[in-house]
């Protein structure tokens, strides 16, 4: 009802006037990233430190996303990427790039993107 949307919009304006950072960057992890569910993982690990954000296959065997959370969560998100991933993973590397530090999270959630082929159906 009525009362739930004024709280609402109270905690909006608390959280714009606190001068909130976050880090964001986009991934890509390459190695045996793919049938080894790494993207469920990734968005459980995501998930698990405050992290929001994309992941998605790439076809050329690749794993990559764009990630937003506070530094010390990213660190720990990108520390997980680069070592750990999901338990039948093998990770070669991984490649961080755009790090910045924004004033708003872009992201809603944490969501796993399927690859949109161009004649419309969905490649994985």
């Amino acid at each position: 009802g009525m009362a739930a949307g004024k709280l609402l919009c109270i905690a909006c304006l608390l959280m714009a006037s606190s001068q909130h950072s976050y880090v964001y960057f986009k991934y890509e992890v390459s190695g045996k990233v793919q049938r080894v569910f790494m993207r469920k993982y990734t968005k459980q690990a995501a998930e698990r430190f405050g992290i929001t954000g994309w992941v998605m296959n790439t076809e050329n065997k690749t794993v990559k996303g764009e990630a937003c959370g506070d530094k010390e969560n990213m660190e720990q998100f990108r520390n997980w990427l680069q070592k750990e991933g999901s338990p039948k993973a093998v990770i070669d590397k991984a490649v961080f790039t755009g790090e910045k530090v924004v004033g708003k999270n872009p992201f809603e959630g944490f969501e796993i993107r399927k690859v949109k082929l161009p004649n419309g159906s969905f490649w994985a």
